[in-house]
């Protein structure tokens, strides 16, 4: 900003967004300080670097309310339903509702049934119950499987989102 900014010459753009080429820098300054504003170097990337007649605190604010934004759609995640092979019809709803719960946030949804003992070798009653749980949710909301039931051992796991 303004006599930090190290190069000689600045492609410049005025405060009311018009690109007036490349300028030497203390001109640009000079430019700047007879409009009551300062002179912001925007990008470092290009040769020779891009830079704004502006009012900085503005500029800044700008910026912050950028990360901000950025920020609160980032804050989606993961969540991790567990089943269990023996779970009762009516639990089954109580987590469809909280799924619903999660998707209309915007969170993806990982559904995983743990099979222990004997119940590994039962693997497609298993199956048959998340794909029960997959009708209930839709019955709720719309989805889309992003990932289809899989097998991992003694775990089946399938992921879905909000469509």
């Amino acid at each position: 900003m303004n006599n930090r900014i190290r190069a000689r010459e600045v492609r410049l753009i005025d405060d009311k967004g018009k690109q007036i080429g490349v300028v030497p820098t203390e001109k640009a300054l000079q430019m700047a300080l007879e409009r009551n504003l300062d002179l912001v170097q925007v990008t470092q990337k290009v040769e020779p670097p891009v830079c704004k007649i502006l009012d900085s605190g503005k500029y800044l604010y700008s910026l912050q309310k950028k990360e901000k934004k950025q920020k609160v759609k980032q804050k989606n995640e993961l969540k991790i339903i567990r089943l269990k092979y023996n779970i009762s019809e009516h639990d089954m709803e109580t987590k469809a509702k909280q799924v619903k719960k999660f998707l209309e946030k915007g969170d993806k949804i990982k559904i995983n049934l743990r099979l222990r003992g004997r119940e590994k070798a039962m693997g497609n009653i298993a199956h048959e119950k998340i794909d029960k749980f997959l009708t209930m949710i839709q019955s709720y909301i719309a989805i889309k499987i992003e990932q289809p039931i899989n097998r991992k051992g003694g775990l089946l796991s399938a992921t879905i989102s909000k469509q």
